[in-house]
């Protein structure tokens, strides 16, 4: 017959190697389900990385276009009297601009793709009155006064606010969930 008192020793080992084992198992699960968590981001966080993208976009080609314009409109001031360098610098921006308005129709496009149809519309209007502006506002036009350029301006400021307004309603939406 087996004593009991050399068995209780293998009873009790072999049950704490059980629950040891157990332990690490849940453990292990608990860190691998943590770790993938942390490392798939959610669709929110998805399309917040998207709109910050294309708020940097848009803040470029704001930035481009504020070079543009006051370059253009130094340009009307002065007429024939302005300098080359200043009409060289001008081509320089005005390309860097026509390669911004490339972003801006890949930002319209993942805005399209997120379904963010009304703020693709409004980018769309924010680029079609800078567009508007490069063909009213440009080197050797001295017809246009200072006052229509401002309100050319101000439209356009107008529109880029209107498209931030409404990026900026999503992104709090999104942050809140």
């Amino acid at each position: 017959m087996i004593d009991l008192n050399s068995l209780w020793p293998i009873i009790d080992t072999a049950t704490k190697v059980t629950l040891g084992a157990a332990i690490a198992g849940v453990c292990l699960w608990f860190n691998n389900r943590q770790h993938n968590t942390n490392h798939t981001p959610s669709r929110a966080n998805r399309r917040i990385d998207q709109l910050e993208s294309i708020s940097s976009d848009v803040g470029n080609i704001n930035h481009i276009f504020a070079k543009y314009s006051s370059l253009v409109i130094e340009s009307t001031r002065f007429g024939s009297r302005w300098p080359e360098p200043r009409k060289e610098e001008l081509g320089r921006v005005n390309s860097e601009l026509v390669e911004e308005f490339r972003k801006m129709a890949d930002a319209e496009a993942k805005l399209l793709m997120l379904g963010e149809k009304a703020l693709e519309k409004t980018l769309r209007m924010y680029g079609a009155k800078i567009a508007h502006f490069r063909k009213q506002v440009y080197v050797g036009r001295q017809d246009i006064s200072e006052q229509e350029i401002v309100q050319l301006k101000q439209e356009i400021l107008l529109q880029r606010e209107q498209f931030y307004d409404i990026l900026s309603n999503k992104y709090d939406r999104l942050l809140a969930s």
